[in-house]
């Protein structure tokens, strides 16, 4: 059976019992393990291996035993409770092992955990536990984590008292990391919560997250809104240092203006703008940019974008003779001072 993402979720946090196998596949590696790992979790419980009531092999020990998986979903240990078997790394070539090991499993046997790449919807081992009516398959997308998984991630790291504007600040750092690195910012915000029983903040989400290229990126903009034309060349050595691209910059920095822009001519006022802004900001971004976009007004907001598309029509001629990074500097002074008016 063919699990559906919301569906898959439920499967993983309380998988069937009379589930002969289920197939896990995906490009993130990452993602996959997790689910691996929360799924096997469910089925055998926090001492199934310490029990040996958990058997790992990998797909190119299968290939040459075919016959150990049908074994290893049969043999019975020490310990009472449920037992599981895992194969990583499975391929289409073992498709018509694990079909013989989920034609032969009956109930009270280990259930199959079978755990892969990326798999197209024409791969063979796919279609073989999507067709099998004792079996289920997973696909795992490079999508956003979604509020459920989110959720499940706060609750496996402790985190529940958190505020409306903290779990927006979540979801939207969710949305810039993959599940493995969100689910160690999460540790790091458990940990530096422990023992204090206050809501969990957005200062609290943006001190623990990682820091990127992106975060560095956007301080030079919140620079330039700010007029703080003396922070412009260290901020632009450091971007330079790491390798950013001047055109880059003027494409991120239209971007941050014309956010301001969409802010500040709202029907109602900036104030009204930065709620209706879409994708959302949250936490202290959102409060930054709304005061960014009452301090400029919509006219100099018009003249600031101006500046940006006259400095990447200049980067970009073919006759353009000065270093680039002087030319987008030499703009960005330019916008500081119009912060500043």
């Amino acid at each position: 059976m063919k699990l559906s993402p919301r569906d898959a979720n439920g499967f993983f946090r309380n998988p069937d019992p009379r589930a002969a196998g289920l197939l896990i596949c995906g490009e993130d590696t990452m993602r996959v393990a997790m689910k691996r790992q929360e799924v096997i979790a469910n089925i055998v419980g926090p001492e199934g291996e310490a029990e040996m009531r958990l058997t790992r092999m990998n797909g190119a020990e299968l290939r040459k035993d075919p016959a150990r998986l049908l074994d290893a979903t049969r043999e019975q240990g020490f310990f009472p409770g449920r037992r599981a078997v895992l194969v990583e790394e499975a391929t289409d070539g073992l498709a018509k092992i694990f079909g013989t090991a989920l034609k032969e499993w009956r109930e009270g046997d280990a259930q199959i955990i079978a755990t892969a790449g990326q798999l197209t919807a024409k791969s063979a081992l796919r279609k073989l536990f999507e067709a099998a009516p004792n079996a289920y398959a997973a696909a795992l997308y490079n999508d956003p984590m979604g509020r459920a998984e989110i959720e499940a991630e706060l609750n496996r790291a402790g985190l529940r008292d958190i505020s409306p504007d903290a779990m927006g600040a979540l979801e939207a750092l969710a949305r810039g990391l993959t599940p493995g690195d969100f689910r160690q910012t999460l540790e790091k915000i458990a940990l530096y919560k422990l023992d204090d029983p206050a809501p969990l903040t957005p200062a609290e989400v943006d001190i623990n997250a990682p820091a990127s290229i992106e975060a560095e990126i956007d301080e030079i903009f919140h620079v330039l809104a700010e007029g703080r034309s003396d922070q412009i060349a260290p901020v632009m050595q450091r971007l330079s240092a790491q390798g950013v691209l001047p055109v880059t910059l003027l494409i991120m920095g239209a971007r941050h203006f014309r956010t301001l822009f969409a802010i500040a001519s709202a029907h109602g006022g900036p104030a009204q703008g930065i709620q209706q802004l879409r994708p959302p900001v949250f936490g202290p971004r959102r409060d930054r940019m709304l005061r960014q976009a009452q301090r400029w007004n919509v006219s100099r907001l018009e003249e600031a974008l101006t500046v940006l598309m006259d400095a990447d029509l200049k980067l970009r001629s073919a006759g353009q003779k000065a270093p680039a990074l002087a030319l987008v500097e030499r703009a960005f002074v330019r916008l500081a001072y119009l912060a500043r008016r």
